[in-house]
């Protein structure tokens, strides 16, 4: 049985989806989304996000009150956790990051690389998305 190869910018076995544009102004460089469940149908959201080489979000927190949080699970290529006061964590396919609610941390690709993952927003009370500054190009160049 042969297993079917991926290109990175193709976002992996999950697809690449389209520009996210509705969240443009929260990163640096471009990123593409694919749904994967329809949030009127279940409570758990997930979508393969995919990030250009050097493409990276910005500072953010996911907030809530009871439960809340993300979970990324890398599925292609290569890219960057992190959170406030804590060092960059490198992430490679089939790591997963578990990030509890009220953390700030931001995630991307690395400078040479496509990068992929589904992010899972953990169901909770009271949660909403607080976008804060951009990771800047001296921070995210200091990242080997």
């Amino acid at each position: 049985m042969q297993t079917k190869q991926f290109n990175l910018e193709d976002g992996g076995a999950f697809g690449k989806g389209e520009p996210n544009t509705a969240y443009s102004q929260y990163f640096i460089g471009n990123s593409y989304l694919k749904p994967l469940t329809n949030p009127k149908e279940t409570n758990v959201f997930i979508a393969n996000v995919t990030f250009e080489p050097g493409c990276r979000n910005n500072w953010h927190i996911h907030h809530a009150t009871n439960g809340g949080g993300q979970i990324l699970i890398c599925v292609a290529g290569e890219g960057w956790y992190q959170e406030e006061g804590k060092e960059a964590r490198s992430l490679k396919e089939g790591d997963v990051v578990t990030i509890p609610a009220n953390v700030k941390h931001w995630h991307g690709a690395k400078k040479d690389s496509w990068f992929s993952h589904l992010a899972i927003e953990v169901p909770g009370e009271n949660t909403n998305n607080e976008w804060c500054e951009p990771v800047n190009d001296e921070e995210y160049n200091k990242l080997i």
